[in-house]
């Protein structure tokens, strides 16, 4: 098929942050780019019949497709089973079919892009994934993969049970200590098929002391654990992320941190990464620091919510105090943790918290592309220009006016390729 035009009456271009009416956008399907985009004049008249292969979206809102900056395909909803569980009893073919699964579901709710931070237990089969997709033998969002996750010895995810006898859960992460090792697994990573690195700044490293709540059933809790059972520590050293970040600039490769304390969210900045995820605790020192550095929050609002319920009304009013100070953010729930296809949970509560919903959509837009590496992810998509990917979705009502209409999308793009039109999956198998 030759270029063919979307027609729009309403059309949310990012980097304005607001709808443009009367705009066209003409595609290539071979190269699945955006050839052009133009202004019609709002006086001429509309043919009846479309040339054929256009599609007109008029009465639509239009947006670019949207971008998950923090996912795990290979989890589903803890409210169905802990990651613990997921890991110890489902098959690697299960666990397959089921990322498989996620990311339809997914392309289908308008994410034409996911970044997935960690495998959680699958090795680098998330790269696997990302190559089947992008050859098109199974349809889903344009994936950029963490593969295994750095972290240190006997910090983030440590067995819970004996090795004498019992079974070695699948490992979620390169487990490194020492500024060579840490050199070494960044080049693995990379090796593996990594986009993006991703490690941990701190974590829960008491668990063997006192497990979670996931765990086997027939192991008993702790009767009367502390008011603090099991809190956040640092994960590295200092120079430890400053090599992790230093070796990851060498391939022009993003770093991402999870950093669940204000010292590993400062380190962390201090050492350079690309995004913060997380940030439960924050200051404004700190926040001056990240827009100083240049460093995209990820705030994962919609895991905050559930996970931390007490001081949820804290953290929002944090990631309120983030855009107020300039801080450059990006949407990512952690989905997985929560449902695919429910991603749109983490636009509804940046909303809440009191950001303008334009701001909202250039960071699930615009601010995915950044967060994904910007340039050095090797495409550009998030926007409408000649030369970016051919990402549109269309809504049925106004986002800007009712924050529920992301949750109606009409039709799906990506790379010039129809997903879903008027409201039907187009193609999927």
């Amino acid at each position: 098929m030759s270029h063919f035009t979307i027609h729009t009456s309403s059309l949310f271009d990012p980097k304005l942050k607001l709808f443009r009416p009367n705009v066209s956008v003409t595609v290539d399907p071979v190269s699945g780019l955006i050839v052009r985009v133009f202004e019609r004049e709002s006086t001429t008249l509309f043919p009846e019949l479309l040339p054929p292969g256009d599609i007109d979206l008029r009465g639509k809102y239009v947006l670019p497709g949207l971008v998950d900056a923090h996912t795990h395909i290979f989890l589903h909803s803890y409210d169905e089973a802990g990651a613990l569980q997921q890991k110890r009893d489902e098959s690697i073919g299960e666990r397959m079919v089921r990322a498989v699964n996620h990311c339809r579901t997914a392309l289908l709710a308008g994410y034409t892009t996911y970044r997935d931070l960690g495998s959680e237990g699958m090795q680098d089969f998330d790269a696997n994934v990302r190559d089947a997709i992008a050859r098109g033998l199974t349809p889903g969002p344009r994936l950029f993969v963490a593969t295994k996750v750095l972290a240190s010895t006997g910090s983030f995810e440590c067995r819970t049970e004996n090795s004498a006898g019992g079974h070695c859960l699948p490992s979620s992460a390169d487990a490194v200590d020492g500024v060579e090792a840490c050199r070494q697994a960044v080049r693995r990573r990379i090796a593996a098929g990594a986009d993006i690195i991703k490690f941990f700044a701190d974590y829960r490293r008491r668990i063997m002391r006192y497990p979670p709540a996931q765990q086997h059933p027939y192991i008993a809790g702790v009767l009367h654990p502390p008011k603090e059972p099991n809190p956040d520590y640092m994960v590295f050293s200092k120079e430890e992320m400053q090599t992790i970040v230093a070796e990851a600039k060498l391939a022009r490769c993003p770093v991402s941190a999870h950093c669940a304390t204000l010292e590993g969210a400062t380190a962390a900045i201090e050492a350079g990464v690309s995004t913060i995820e997380h940030a439960y605790f924050t200051t404004d020192e700190m926040f001056e620091h990240m827009v100083e550095k240049g460093v995209i929050l990820v705030p994962t609002l919609a895991i905050a919510e559930r996970l931390h319920a007490k001081r949820f009304d804290q953290i929002l009013s944090g990631v309120k105090r983030a855009h107020e100070m300039g801080v450059r953010l990006a949407c990512g729930g952690d989905t997985g943790t929560y449902p695919h296809g429910e991603n749109v949970r983490e636009l509804e509560l940046m909303i809440q918290a009191g950001i303008p919903v334009g701001d909202v959509l250039e960071a699930c837009t615009i601010g995915g592309w950044e967060a994904c590496g910007g340039d050095l992810c090797g495409r550009r998509f998030g926007w409408f220009e000649e030369g970016a990917q051919a990402d549109i979705i269309a809504l049925r009502g106004n986002p800007v006016e009712e924050p529920g209409a992301l949750r109606e999308v009409d039709f799906v793009m990506k790379d010039a390729r129809v997903w879903k039109i008027d409201g039907m999956p187009k193609g999927i198998f």
